[in-house]
């Protein structure tokens, strides 16, 4: 891993951040590894510290629409462990989503779009390197099968940017070049840099995640959020019905929130990236609105160890769309709130929330028990072909 300075948005200098699988950390740590560090940081990786400072320092600086360094936090009482998390501030502040009104719909120069962010924005540029030495010694190199489906720009130089609403502390967007005016379809390379940079952190809270066009997006420009959220959730490790055992396709039950997720040692991001899109691509076509979620969790063929988080789940909704300029009232129910992560706008629902409220309100955005189940076919059907 190295920082180094280039030439780059908006003809900005900004800093690139270099990497390669040998920055990668596998296993990760436990939670209760986790917790026995408390306080101190050592636990970060590089990747942690680099962007977690540079998010710090423009905070300071002013460059949010609100301050956040901490959030008021419990836990639901109930099985689920729910997760909800005080932010007042995102709800009135945050920038009015734009309206839209289909799940393909194009990019529109006219709109916001990350091309009209501020240069000061970008956090770093991240760049997977060809094969060379580095200050420090490490050797970074680049898979020699890699063959981007988009122009190599859209890989190798996505940006790094801060979510100037942010709903948790590091919150930043992953976008491929900006200039490309992607609409917001997920992409392979995209993804795969999702799970690149879960496997460079060394927090297993670090999280990744993706609304389409009707799951509460809120801009139709191609890109990912990345978050820390400091408490563990339950999809980590919950159980699943193996689908696919060639490819580690899972259906998530026994969860409010069912729907599917694959699972990587990390060994495999690009082919398991592909398949990811393969769904996703397919859920577009028929026009379905969908939630994608990453997150570091456990091996669910090895029921022995709950608490390891050896590999990457990586979770895909399939939900009833959202269309029109968002009004929320408690919470959207988008790629954190599927997950069990709960960011609430307002003190009176805050607290009077319960499990048995949050699972209603989830579930009247998702799919009927029979299109879940038409779907789930489908889809072990298209990725078995």
């Amino acid at each position: 891993m190295e920082l180094q300075h280039s030439a780059g948005f908006s003809g900005a200098i900004m800093e690139e951040y270099r990497y390669s699988e040998e920055d990668f950390i596998l296993p990760g740590i436990t939670w209760q590894t986790r917790r026995e560090y408390a306080e101190d940081k050592r636990f970060l990786s590089d990747f942690d510290r680099a962007l977690q400072s540079r998010w710090v320092g423009k905070m300071e600086k002013g460059l949010f629409r609100y301050p956040l360094w901490s959030l008021q936090t419990k836990i639901l009482p109930g099985s689920v462990n729910y997760v909800a998390q005080l932010n007042v501030k995102r709800g009135i502040e945050r920038r009015k989503p734009q309206d839209i009104k289909s799940i393909q719909q194009q990019y529109n120069p006219r709109q916001f779009n990350f091309n009209k962010i501020k240069p000061e924005e970008v956090v770093f540029q991240m760049v997977r390197s060809p094969a060379e030495k580095v200050s420090n010694g490490a050797e970074i190199h680049r898979s020699p099968n890699h063959t981007p489906a988009l122009p190599s720009s859209s890989h190798n130089h996505p940006l790094v940017v801060i979510n100037v609403s942010p709903l948790e502390f590091g919150h930043v967007l992953f976008i491929p070049d900006p200039s490309l005016c992607l609409a917001q379809i997920l992409t392979s390379d995209l993804v795969q840099l999702g799970l690149e940079s879960l496997l460079l952190s060394g927090h297993p809270g670090f999280r990744v995640g993706f609304n389409s066009l009707g799951g509460f997006a809120s801009v139709n420009h191609l890109h990912l959020h990345g978050f820390y959220l400091d408490e563990e959730l339950l999809i980590e490790s919950a159980e699943s019905k193996l689908l696919c055992p060639d490819i580690h396709f899972h259906l998530l039950h026994h969860f409010p929130a069912p729907g599917f997720f694959f699972y990587t040692d990390g060994k495999d991001l690009m082919s398991v990236s592909r398949r990811i899109c393969r769904v996703t691509d397919y859920l577009v076509q028929r026009d379905i609105a969908h939630n994608v979620f990453m997150t570091r969790g456990n091996n669910p063929e090895n029921r022995g160890c709950l608490e390891s988080r050896e590999g990457i789940r990586v979770f895909i909704w399939a939900r009833q769309s959202c269309f029109g300029a968002k009004e929320e009232s408690a919470f959207n129910v988008a790629l954190c709130e599927l997950a069990g992560h709960l960011p609430v706008k307002n003190e009176e629902d805050f607290s009077t929330l319960t499990e048995d409220s949050v699972i209603s309100i989830v579930r009247s955005h998702l799919l009927s028990d029979e299109e879940f189940n038409v779907l789930s076919q489908e889809l072990v059907e298209h990725l078995t072909k």
